[in-house]
This record gives C-alpha cells, structure tokens and sequence, in this order.
C-alpha cells in the first residue's frame, strides 16, 4: 500500500515517470470519435479498464492535461506517461479504479464533468471536477482537479 500511495502523489504531480512503464511507449494511431460525447465516453471507459492503447489514441501531439497547482503535462508522449501509473495493477498503479459521472454540462466542444472515483483499494469513493476539451473528435486538452495524494487508502 505504501508503494501505491506514492505513485498517487507522484501522478497527482504529473510526473508519473516512463519507468512506470517496463518498454519504450509505442503511441498507438490517432482514433477519432464523432461527437464530443463520445469523445468522453471513450475516454472514461477506456480509463476505467486501464487501457492505455485507447487512451492514448484519443490525444493529439500538442495535447495538454492541466493539474492542480499549476503543473502541466504537455505533449502526447508526457501525456502517455503520465496515463503509464493509472494502468499498472495496484500497488505501483491506479488499475481498478473507475470513474463515473455525476453530473456535467457541455459547452460547444468542452464537457464539465463532476465524477466520483471508486476502488476495492479506496476507503472511500473520491470526487473531482474536469473540464474534457475536445477538436476534431480528439481530447486536445483536459482541466482535472485529480490529486491522488487525496486518495484515502484501505489499509492492510
């Protein structure tokens, strides 16, 4: 568990490190989707089953994720690294966490979404706020309030 609540330190930071990840990132192709809604709905479901190939192949080149206090992880291949600790088995990553919608709006290309996050790891579901911009049926760039050193996990 220990190991676990470092990686969501690390992750809440943005710098989830390649050595998350045990070969060099292979980026999969682009795959884009028809609607903004379903530009999240992938996101989230592919998330939610720790897939890093689908993940990825929703972020363009200069795709950005903006985290708390400030940090910016700019970049498709920083971007796939920081997605590389989600994905791993508990404990050196997030696999098993889901995430799933409580309520959201969207404005033209952007979907506000309150989520809540729930694990066999967690004591507790957590909650947060992301803003999902889309262009071009891809995730160019998310907002996320997602600190992982919030995570509150069971113990052993």
């Amino acid at each position: 568990m220990k190991r676990l609540k470092e990686l969501a330190v690390v992750c809440a930071l943005g710098l989830c490190a390649a050595s998350a990840w045990s070969e060099p990132m292979k980026l999969p192709p682009l795959k884009k989707q028809r609607t903004v809604e379903k530009v999240i709905a992938e996101h989230l479901d592919a998330l939610n089953h720790s897939d890093w190939n689908r993940l990825m192949a929703q972020y363009p080149a200069d795709a950005q994720i903006h985290l708390p206090n400030g940090q910016v992880v700019k970049g498709r291949a920083a971007v796939g690294e920081l997605f590389a600790g989600f994905v791993k088995a508990p404990p050196d990553g997030l696999k098993g966490i889901r995430f799933s919608k409580v309520s959201g709006i969207q404005v033209g290309d952007t979907i506000a979404m309150n989520w809540k996050a729930e694990a066999d790891f967690l004591e507790e579901p957590y909650t947060g706020s992301d803003a999902y911009i889309t262009h071009n049926g891809l995730m160019a760039a998310m907002v996320s309030t997602f600190d992982g050193s919030k995570l509150k996990f069971k113990k052993k």
